[in-house]
């Protein structure tokens, strides 16, 4: 097993895998965590970008892989087409100063963390991104895994909104312990309930995140309170009074809640909110009635001068 160390390896580097010999150049760092850290890297014989996660414990990483193994079979049972299902493209050990640390290769898209994403487009993509990212949460679910440290590092949006998750390292068994969680979005740190891994942890997880993004003033405000001050009737405060967080209210509430069935339905109520008409959209001004009446009036005397002049 391999201990914890830091790891920084600059741009250019040649990760080269022990048993397989694939071999990836390093392009920037995409993220790190407490397990391990991420990398944009560049398949050398392909030119394909990827990410690449070194890990810091083989146990970590091997639980890592065994996500995305069964999200990757979930994907072909399903037939899906649509999708990349390439989720684990290559597992193999890299030697560094004499260790040998575990890496695997998942796919990667093209985009940015949701905070950055949303500054630049508006945050009206969190239609998309959040639907996308709830789809990506169903998926996970439903193969028996809960995402468990989901924060806004953890999701990077693609130009349209697609969304990938890129650090794998929290994901828990269904009614196991969350393995790693961040404060704000942790609903024990808010007194919302236990850490067991269940769908509803990150149903709440993903809540505060919204928030976050889109209020973050007020949360930050509800989260220097002294902890056993601290509840999700603060959180249900702040989605009842904040503007921004009016089209997304009735999902917000149930999740901080745990009230969904299932992600599934999750998922549905969110596209419903996003498709609904939207409160506030000035309606086309209707002509006023003199403008019409006078326009007749116009019609008639110019039909009826014309027809003097072609007969006299």
């Amino acid at each position: 097993m391999t201990t914890s160390f830091k790891l920084n390896l600059p741009q250019g580097t040649l990760i080269t895998g022990r048993w397989k010999g694939g071999r990836y150049l390093i392009q920037r760092l995409l993220g790190q965590g407490a397990n391990g850290v991420v990398y944009l890297v560049k398949q050398v014989d392909s030119a394909r970008l990827y990410a690449l996660k070194m890990g810091f414990d083989t146990v970590d990483i091997q639980s890592e892989i065994n996500v995305l193994k069964a999200l990757q079979r979930q994907g072909r049972r399903h037939g899906s087409i649509k999708r990349d299902l390439a989720y684990l493209v290559e597992v193999d050990d890299y030697s560094l100063q004499g260790k040998e640390i575990p890496f695997y290769v998942m796919r990667y898209i093209k985009g940015e963390p949701l905070r950055a994403f949303l500054g630049r487009r508006g945050t009206r993509w969190m239609d998309a991104a959040g639907l996308n990212l709830l789809q990506q949460l169903r998926r996970l679910h439903e193969s028996g895994w809960v995402f468990g440290d989901l924060k806004p590092e953890n999701v990077l949006v693609g130009a349209y909104g697609e969304v990938e998750l890129i650090d794998y390292g929290g994901v828990s068994s269904i009614g196991r312990s969350v393995k790693q969680f961040t404060e704000w979005y942790d609903r024990g740190f808010w007194n919302a309930g236990g850490r067991t891994a269940e769908p509803s942890y990150d149903w709440f997880s993903f809540a505060v995140v919204c928030i976050h993004l889109l209020s973050e003033r007020s949360l930050k405000h509800a989260a220097t309170q002294l902890p056993q001050m601290r509840s999700k009737d603060d959180l249900l405060a702040i989605v009842h009074t904040a503007p921004s967080l009016e089209p997304y209210r009735p999902w917000l509430k149930r999740a901080i809640q745990g009230e969904f069935r299932d992600t599934s339905e999750a998922c549905l109520l969110w596209r419903e909110l996003i498709m609904a008409p939207k409160q506030g959209v000035k309606k086309k001004a209707s002509t006023p009635r003199w403008i019409i009446s006078a326009f007749a009036v116009s019609v008639t005397l110019l039909i009826y001068a014309l027809y003097l002049a072609f007969r006299f």
